[in-house]
């Protein structure tokens, strides 16, 4: 998990230079913080999620760095949307209006799905493929995402448009869980809960529950 997140924190804040001198400070405090933040967050430790949060904005703010700060808000709200949270990437937006990036903008749409006219070029590479295929395929190219949280948003942004299928669920609900993520793991777990009582599987209804006992518990736990 922490390759992942710091992979992205990396792509997203362009910590790490390929050679030359080594990155100022603000940029491998800001790039370990946001990661710290994603990790506590996608866990459910949300106070110390967002105290890791508002320090690596301290970072790049106090370089008076508008587009790397935008990045974080960017990166914020990827993490929100793959755990199934709504979130409109409304401070993202200001700061990218004083300081637009194309690369940026394009992921910003497609993480509030309006999804015509972006250039997958664009996007990160694990979100590429999601776009290029017809909408029928989506759910199938989930599975061929080798990273966790890309496969997990990916996932969540089907769910967020409505088209994901019970197969989409359970890819979701097993990388969570395979990942430790408890806090998408308990969303997941409770749509595939809701789905087990519309079709009156008593059987499943029974099961899930248990898992979902199991994370409130875990979350619980200080």
């Amino acid at each position: 998990m922490k390759t992942t997140l710091l992979a992205l924190a990396a792509l997203l804040l362009a910590a790490c230079g390929s050679g030359g001198p080594p990155p100022p400070d603000w940029k491998t405090d800001a790039a370990d913080l946001v990661a710290r933040y994603q990790k506590h967050a996608l866990r459910g430790e949300n106070t110390l999620a967002e105290r890791y949060f508002q320090q690596a904005v301290a970072a790049t703010g106090g370089a008076g760095r508008v587009a790397e700060t935008a990045r974080l808000w960017l990166l914020r709200c990827a993490t929100r949307r793959a755990m199934l949270i709504d979130d409109p990437c409304a401070e993202y937006a200001e700061l990218a209006s004083l300081q637009p990036v194309a690369a940026d903008d394009a992921y910003y749409r497609f993480l509030t799905l309006r999804w015509d006219g972006v250039d997958p070029a664009l996007l990160p590479a694990h979100h590429r493929e999601l776009l290029r295929v017809p909408a029928g395929q989506r759910p199938a190219a989930l599975a061929r995402i080798d990273d966790p949280l890309a496969r997990l948003l990916d996932a969540s942004l089907l769910v967020l448009r409505r088209e994901a299928g019970a197969a989409t669920l359970d890819l979701a609900t097993e990388t969570a869980s395979s990942q430790g993520w408890r806090q998408p793991l308990l969303t997941y777990l409770k749509l595939q809960h809701e789905q087990a009582l519309a079709r009156g599987d008593v059987v499943e209804q029974a099961r899930l529950a248990r898992r979902i006992e199991l994370v409130e518990a875990s979350l619980a736990r200080p």
